[in-house]
Parts: C-alpha cells; structure tokens; sequence
C-alpha cells in the first residue's frame, strides 16, 4: 500500500508565501511523475505543476514566476513554493504520482488534498 500526506496549507494574506510538502510511503519501488493539482468548487480540478524524476518541470502558464515545484527523491517527497499569493490561488491542493511498487507495475496515486486560503 501507498500513501501520499499533503502538509503545509493554511491561510495567509494576499502576497504571502506558503510551501506545500507530500510525503510519499509504503511500497516504493520507485517514483516517475510528481505533481501538484487544484480545484474549487464547481471547477474542475487544474494542473498547477509537474516534475519528472529526472527534475525537469512544467507549469501551467499562468503560475510560472511564483510558483516552484521540487522533489527530494532519497525522501520521497515533493514540495510546492507558493510566493505572491493570490486570493485566486484559494483551492484545495492535491498532490500526485505515478509510483511504481515493483518492476512491472506502476499505479496514480493521490492524497487528500490540503487546504489553501489567501485571503485580500
């Protein structure tokens, strides 16, 4: 079994910062993609960053500049800097991964979800 435990999200004023952590554990074999996704209500849930095992990084357009995504891979961890905060990027954030539990399988897993509220 795989576990992904989101941390890190709260409520913060307009133009502050707030830094995401997911944990991954159990039976790891290895760990491909690592993304962090959000949704609000009504919508649909959003791409906000993507990192590969090898540290490359996508973002979604309208993020890039304020947002950085990282991973440490001996932690098994991935981690979201969130600066300049919007009252717009209130959401709840989730994080995700393609996990390989053994040679041949490989399985998406998301956590919870957490929090985040900027307020104006």
């Amino acid at each position: 079994q795989v576990q992904l435990v989101e941390s890190g999200g709260g409520l913060v004023q307009a133009g502050g910062s707030l830094r995401l952590s997911c944990a991954a554990s159990g039976s790891i074999f290895s760990i491909n993609d690592m993304d962090w996704y959000r949704q609000t209500p009504g919508k649909e849930r959003e791409l906000v960053a993507r990192i590969t095992s090898g540290g490359r990084t996508n973002y979604a357009d309208s993020l890039k500049g304020r947002f950085t995504i990282s991973r440490d891979n001996a932690k098994n961890t991935l981690y979201l800097q969130m600066n300049s905060l919007r009252p717009e990027d209130t959401a709840v954030y989730y994080c995700h991964a393609n996990i390989k539990t053994s040679v041949r399988f490989e399985y998406s897993y998301w956590g919870q979800g957490t929090q985040v509220t900027v307020s104006s």
